[in-house]
């Protein structure tokens, strides 16, 4: 069953995203803890500003199990500004799929300097694993993992977020990266794929 956390701010913290992102952890982590596995898999999707990133940062510090979480995003695999669905489905391939076959997998970082893969990192299938990016739930990689979650916010929100972090990097791209998630949706509707949907401010 598919469940949603609002971005609705409590009276105790004057920051609604950082409330929001706090009852999402919450979620989630209930979630982990439901699978009862030692290695559970979060996949954590949504358009660029949402929160995505900021919500797998807390929930590797809060993991509610024992032991190391192993975390990656996918900004460190796409393979330039044109590479979601390239770097989706090298996540998949090198990442998701070892990892749920019980075998080592081994995933390249991209040097968006100079547009080529850089260093291995290997993912210990014994561990737990956070996947966080754009485009990373898709009807093949769902099964792959244990929770599968959405996160939402309105354009502008998420625009100036994306800005702020970024800055003018990302500003001549934004609508560039946009109609790709734009296909994703279409291709894949990751949102009837998501076990929990977030929505932040």
């Amino acid at each position: 069953m598919r469940s949603a956390v609002s971005s609705a701010p409590s009276r105790s913290n004057v920051d609604p995203l950082d409330d929001a992102l706090r009852a999402a952890v919450a979620a989630v982590c209930d979630l982990i803890v439901a699978v009862g596995a030692s290695n559970s898999v979060v996949l954590i999707d949504g358009r660029s500003g949402a929160g995505k990133s900021s919500l797998g940062r807390r929930l590797v510090a809060q993991w509610p199990t024992r032991g190391r979480v192993q975390f990656v995003a996918l900004d460190d695999v796409y393979p330039g500004w044109d590479g979601l669905s390239a770097g989706a489905d090298y996540a998949r391939d090198a990442i998701l799929v070892p990892h749920a076959k019980g075998a080592v997998g081994v995933w390249q970082r991209w040097d968006w300097d100079r547009g080529e893969r850089a260093e291995s990192h290997a993912i210990d299938p014994a561990l737990p694993l956070i996947v966080e990016g754009a485009g990373v739930l898709t009807p093949t990689s769902a099964p792959l993992a244990d929770v599968r979650v959405w996160v939402d916010a309105p354009t502008a929100s998420r625009k100036r977020r994306a800005l702020d972090r970024d800055g003018e990097t990302y500003r001549p791209h934004w609508d560039r990266w946009a109609v790709q998630e734009e296909q994703h949706l279409r291709d894949h509707d990751p949102v009837a794929l998501a076990s929990l949907v977030i929505q932040t401010p």
